[in-house]
């Protein structure tokens, strides 16, 4: 099911990914400990909806299932628990105490 873009950038950006403009949005994640990681994604300009094949390839880049991408949007995966995904696959390290 397509998603409007605005959603989308806003639950990016609400769960610890930094906006940057260029050619496209840039999304790139930040832990909470402030650190910039690996994980990134971008959106197109001047688009309002984003189709289901885009969905799949952000979820990739996001390291997420599509599944997982679509509750991360939706909320029910906050950035705690996005934060502890990363971590189990070992795409970021985890922050001491």
């Amino acid at each position: 099911m397509p998603r409007k873009q605005s959603d989308v950038e806003r639950s990016l950006t609400s769960k610890g990914f930094h906006h940057k403009e260029g050619d496209h949005n840039y999304y790139q994640y930040y832990s909470r400990a402030g650190k910039k990681t690996a994980v990134f994604t971008k959106t197109s300009h001047g688009t309002r909806e984003i189709d289901d094949s885009l969905l799949g390839r952000m979820a990739r880049q996001c390291k997420l299932s599509r599944a997982d991408f679509d509750r991360l949007i939706d909320c029910p995966l906050d950035r705690d628990g996005y934060e502890t995904k990363l971590i189990s696959l070992g795409t970021i390290e985890s922050q001491p105490a």
